[in-house]
């Protein structure tokens, strides 16, 4: 390959001189241009930027991209979502529908249907009786 045949991506042979191709310029000045952020500066950085009525001049003045700006921000929402989530997970009771038309007698505490059959726990029953009933009528299902 001869040397004479690199020319630049703007020949465009309207007269304009040729230039032979030359290295990329590698910029010096954007090394080491990553900044590490820590926790309590990201919030404190968010907080101010809900009171701020213009982000764009919000990010010149601290040097910052606006795209990290909200990019900061919708973390802190997923944060706070999520611990709205859990927070709301405790056990609910269901509510029971009754449509039993005759009356259980008083010493019934609950009935408990599963696979057809019915099964009526008083209240004076023991819980390690009531757990192999109910296990029992799991198995044959």
């Amino acid at each position: 390959m001869e040397a004479d045949s690199l020319t630049s991506a703007l020949d465009t042979r309207t007269g304009v001189g040729l230039e032979p191709v030359r290295r990329p310029e590698v910029l010096r000045s954007m090394a080491g241009r990553r900044r590490i952020w820590t926790l309590e500066q990201k919030l404190a950085i968010v907080g101010e930027m809900a009171r701020c009525g213009n982000i764009a001049e919000f990010a010149r003045q601290h040097d910052i991209r606006t795209s990290l700006l909200y990019t900061w921000r919708r973390e802190l929402r997923y944060v706070l979502e999520a611990g709205q989530a859990t927070s709301h997970a405790e056990p609910m009771f269901v509510p029971v529908m009754a449509d039993s038309p005759k009356p259980l007698s008083s010493d019934v505490a609950i009935e408990v249907e599963m696979g057809g059959a019915v099964v009526r726990i008083g209240r004076t029953a023991k819980a390690d009786l009531v757990a192999a009933v109910i296990q029992a009528l799991q198995v044959q299902r």
